[in-house]
């Protein structure tokens, strides 16, 4: 398994002007740790929420690469964005799952991913033709490159050491995070 903090910034080393939405808890937490940045739209209390958020700016914004980092139990809470998803197929829309097998925010349970849910065949059978595990330097590798090249929708489970790090807390006021954002995008002068 990989260090979580670890994976998010090498990700994000490549994300050249991607704008990234990133999931409750922890992975805003990561996300804030490897820079903080305009582009980056942190979601506070939005469960379930970071994979229509990025659906919805990669259909507003073709022009512009889209990532979603977010953890396994958001996911499992929005599941049923990946179908509407891969419906929508956008093409400029990528999708990193933190996966630790378990609830961090609300008490480290552990989560569906822990026992027989497997997200990665979820999203296949949802319509991602890019969907796979990374668990080890390799897979973390190729979703690099994914990251950084324009090749199409897909889905990364990134499985992650159960390990909880120092919280890095973003900016928290949510009109400033949504005017700065905006402008990032280029949604307002």
């Amino acid at each position: 398994m990989l260090d979580r903090r670890d994976a998010v910034a090498r990700l994000l080393r490549e994300r050249g002007d991607a704008l990234v939405v990133s999931g409750l808890g922890s992975p805003t937490y990561d996300v804030a740790a490897a820079g903080d940045d305009p582009r980056n739209f942190y979601l506070w209390g939005a469960m379930g929420g970071a994979c229509m958020i990025g659906l919805g700016l990669a259909l507003a914004r073709p022009d512009r690469r889209i990532l979603v980092i977010t953890g396994d139990g958001e996911m499992l809470m929005g599941l049923g964005s990946l179908a509407t998803i891969g419906v929508k197929q956008p093409p400029n829309l990528g999708i990193v799952v933190l996966d630790n097998g378990l609830y961090g925010e609300t008490g480290l349970q552990p989560s569906h991913t822990a026992g027989p849910t497997d997200l990665v065949k979820v999203a296949a059978a949802c319509g991602f033709a890019r969907a796979f595990e990374a668990h080890d330097e390799a897979g973390l590798h190729l979703a690099t490159g994914w990251i950084a090249g324009d090749t199409g929708l897909y889905f990364v489970v990134v499985k992650i050491a159960p390990a909880e790090a120092p919280r890095v807390l973003p900016l928290r006021d949510g009109v400033a995070l949504k005017l700065r954002f905006r402008r990032a995008a280029g949604v307002d002068p």
